[in-house]
């Protein structure tokens, strides 16, 4: 009789080790996950300043590039021929 309890508590202690690893598992990979978003994140963001900044640094460029303005020269209608 001593045995089968002996094997019940070994079993139920193994059943609750496996289910221990895989809540730290489970934990583990939330947490991997919510690193690999954040990172992302932060990519995302480094990324967005740079294309920000270029798209300054090119209006800026154009507006300096760009020629003044020409103002129209007066033109003289013709009148119709009779």
């Amino acid at each position: 009789m001593g045995d089968n309890s002996e094997e019940a508590r070994a079993r139920a202690e193994a059943k609750f080790q496996k289910q221990q690893k895989a809540a730290e598992a489970g934990v583990k990979a939330t947490e991997e996950r919510a690193a690999q978003a954040r990172a992302v994140d932060v990519n995302t963001a480094r990324l967005k300043s740079l294309r920000l900044a270029k798209e300054a640094a090119d209006k800026e460029a154009k507006a300096k590039t760009k020629a003044p303005a020409k103002t129209k020269a007066t033109t003289t209608k013709k009148k119709p021929s009779p």
